[in-house]
């Protein structure tokens, strides 16, 4: 969607405020020995509190509230019992509807003992975020998003997933624009419109390009014993830089 009132924007602006308090409190409390299950009742929790709905539950019947995504698992992790281990990589995907209004944002984290490899892995995909973010202002290249996306990861040495991207984000939770990549494509040649709102989202790996669905329908999964982060902002196109609805 675009926005076209105040009331657009300050719709959007609520949740994501409630979107970004959950996934803030749920890394939180990510450490050894919590299960992904207990993780998401706390986002549920929040999102319960600010009279939330969990949009992937509302829109494709997902099995949880939130994704929570560990090791093999990319993205669309269900909630369950696995307990977490020390060095872990964490991916928490919180996305929600409050008054038909959608906002979605995401991270990654490591589980206590801090590996040097994961660490810089996360901190890749996090500058690769805000370097995309840059180039996202009214009338610029869809494209030129993706592309400094892979730039920063490529810079690091790692490589992005090319089968998961970012999309319009609104009045519902998946919109126009889709396939906002993680790479350059020479072909797209959509330009970024004022007062569009956006889900950017990095997906940068330690050499996987590629995720495969699960047996379980929903996870996608990293081929290798590879490692891919998460981050995940939902933005408002401005000619200027862009509105994060998802800062805290």
């Amino acid at each position: 969607m675009s926005i076209e009132s105040e009331h657009d924007l300050i719709a959007l602006q609520r949740i994501g405020r409630i979107v970004a308090m959950a996934r803030e409190e749920m890394l939180s409390s990510v450490r050894a020995g919590v299960t992904t299950a207990e993780l998401d009742r706390i986002g549920k929790r929040v999102l319960d509190e600010h009279g939330a709905i969990s949009a992937p539950d509302i829109t494709y019947g997902f099995p949880g509230t939130t994704c929570i995504s560990v090791n093999e698992v990319a993205a669309h992790g269900i909630p369950g019992p696995r307990i977490l281990e020390e060095g872990d990589v964490v991916n928490i995907d919180v996305s929600a509807e409050l008054g038909g209004y959608f906002a979605d944002t995401g991270a990654t984290i490591v589980v206590g003992t801090r590996s040097p490899h994961k660490e810089k892995l996360c901190q890749s995909s996090l500058r690769a975020l805000h370097q995309g973010l840059q180039k996202a202002r009214a009338g610029a290249k869809i494209s030129g998003i993706g592309r400094a996306i892979h730039n920063e990861a490529r810079k690091d040495g790692f490589t992005v997933i090319r089968n998961l991207s970012g999309h319009g984000i609104g009045r519902e939770l998946h919109e126009m624009p889709d396939s906002i990549l993680n790479y350059y494509d020479p072909r797209d040649s959509r330009l970024l419109t004022n007062g569009l709102v956006l889900a950017v989202e990095t997906f940068v790996s330690d050499g996987a390009e590629y995720v495969v669905e699960s047996a379980d329908g929903w996870g996608m999964l990293l081929p290798d014993h590879h490692y891919a982060a998460q981050f995940e902002h939902t933005i408002v196109i401005t000619k200027d830089k862009p509105l994060i609805l998802t800062a805290v």
